[in-house]
């Protein structure tokens, strides 16, 4: 007998009926059901009738419960795998089981469906063609204000979930670090409370108060204005006035680069290649 495959099926985020045919054929016919939340898998599985064996995989027990899907895995069985809601070994520990089959030589195979990440960006009305899906935050102010400055030259749409007793602070520091760019809050997606709010940041933040702060949120944020690259003689003139101002005002190079950067709408890194090789 030769080993098993395992199968990363994709669940409803909300809506019990967002599900595919070949998802719920799949969940019938599997030996074992890994789900990272029993109760809502078990929900999910008495809608569709569905009664295989279900055991719990989640970030607290996938050392020992990874080992015992692995071992059945080896010895043949095929199993699916489901996350808590939407396509599991996203921004949850899935892909470790998913590293550790692999290595063992086991089949992975998708089974798409439901995401609150696509599904939000989809009816944003923010440009669609290049993305970047950043997951959760920091819970931490200093921790999430770093992140955000990696992201800040980012031209692609930004992608981010959030707890709902954080929105304000997590707004807050994006509009201090990005600015005010043009952003959609997707709340409760196909559930019944489903809203999205778009907007520039600075007016959904002025009205925050009005908005319902519960449930699951995603946030899509424009990406920075993409604009052409600095020309040789362009950058000729920034080292001119880079020079010029340090010479005249006694600024360090950090806070001379700053003041370039700013005075001609460029990033910092743009300043210091064109210092440099101009």
């Amino acid at each position: 007998m030769g080993k098993g495959k395992l199968f990363l099926v994709s669940t409803p985020i909300g809506n019990l009926e967002d599900i595919t045919f070949r998802a719920i054929k799949t969940l019938q016919e599997v030996s074992l059901i890994a789900a990272e939340d029993t109760r809502r898998a078990r929900k999910l599985l008495s809608r569709y009738q569905i009664s295989n064996r279900v055991i719990s995989y989640h970030q607290h027990n996938e050392l020992p419960k990874g080992k015992k899907i692995l071992t059945e895995l080896i010895k043949g069985a095929d199993i699916a795998l489901v996350s808590d809601a939407g396509t599991p070994g996203i921004s949850d520990p899935g892909y470790r089981l998913v590293q550790s089959a692999l290595e063992e030589g086991i089949e992975v195979v998708p089974i798409p469906g439901p995401n609150a990440a696509i599904a939000a960006i989809s009816v944003s009305g923010l440009p669609t063609d290049s993305f970047f899906y950043g997951g959760f935050l920091s819970p931490k102010g200093g921790e999430r204000k770093r992140r955000l400055h990696l992201y800040q030259n980012y031209t692609s749409t930004l992608i981010f979930h959030e707890a709902p007793h954080r929105l304000a602070a997590t707004l807050k520091d994006i509009y201090e670090v990005l600015g005010n760019r043009r952003v959609a809050i997707a709340r409760e997606l196909t559930k019944i409370h489903e809203e999205v709010w778009r907007g520039c940041l600075r007016d959904l933040m002025d009205n925050l108060q009005q908005l319902t702060l519960r449930g699951e949120f995603t946030l899509v944020i424009e990406g920075r204005e993409k604009r052409p690259q600095v020309s040789p003689i362009e950058a000729t003139t920034i080292k001119e006035d880079y020079e010029k101002l340090r010479e005249k005002s006694g600024l360090s190079q950090k806070e001379a680069m700053k003041q370039i950067a700013r005075k001609r709408g460029i990033s910092k890194s743009e300043v210091y290649k064109a210092i440099v090789k101009g």
